[in-house]
C-alpha cells in the first residue's frame, strides 16, 4: 500500500520584520522536524493582508495559520495593532498567537496577554536556546494542545 504523505491545510505564519530571525526560526523548526507549512510576513500590514487575503494575498491560495509567531516591534503595524485587530474579529480570534519579541518588560507581557496573546516568548540569545524553545513549543502546540481550525 502507497500512502502519500498528505499536505497540511494550515500553517506556521511567522510575523517579523527581521529577515534573519524569520530564518533562524525556520532553520530552528526544521531541526526539531516540525514539517509544518510554515509561511513569513515582514510587518503588521502584511499579516493582516495575509488574513484577509488583501494586496499580494488577493489571488493566491493562502493556508489558516494553526497558530502565529508575533513580533511586537514591526513597521507599518506593530504587533500590538495586529493582536488587538486580530483578536476582535470574530474569523481569526481563535488562532493562538504566540508573542516572539525582544522585549521582556513586564508591561510589554502584561498588555500582550491583556489583548489576547496565547503566549509570550522572548528571543534568545544563541540558536542552541532557540532550537531548544521550538522543542518545547513544538511539543505545546502540536503535541498537547488541540486548537480549532479557523477558515480563511
Amino acid at each position: 500500500m502507497n500512502i502519500e504523505k498528505q499536505e497540511p491545510d494550515y500553517c506556521i505564519l511567522i510575523a517579523d520584520d527581521d529577515i534573519d530571525d524569520q530564518y533562524m526560526i525556520k532553520q530552528a523548526f526544521a531541526s526539531i522536524n516540525l514539517t509544518e507549512n510554515v509561511q513569513t510576513v515582514n510587518d503588521g500590514v502584511e499579516l493582516l493582508d495575509y488574513l484577509h487575503k488583501k494586496g499580494k494575498y488577493k489571488n493566491i491560495e493562502t493556508l489558516c495559520p494553526k497558530i502565529i509567531l508575533l513580533d511586537l516591534n514591526m513597521p507599518k503595524k506593530d504587533g500590538r495593532d495586529c493582536l488587538k485587530e486580530i483578536k476582535a474579529n470574530s474569523k481569526f480570534n481563535r488562532i493562538p498567537i504566540v508573542i516572539y519579541s525582544t522585549s521582556s518588560n513586564p508591561d510589554d507581557i502584561t498588555y500582550a496577554y491583556e489583548l489576547g496573546a496565547s503566549s509570550y516568548i522572548t528571543k534568545p540569545y544563541s540558536y542552541q536556546e532557540l532550537v531548544k524553545i521550538m522543542e518545547v513549543f513544538k511539543q505545546y502546540w502540536f503535541d498537547i494542545v488541540k486548537t480549532s481550525r479557523t477558515n480563511l
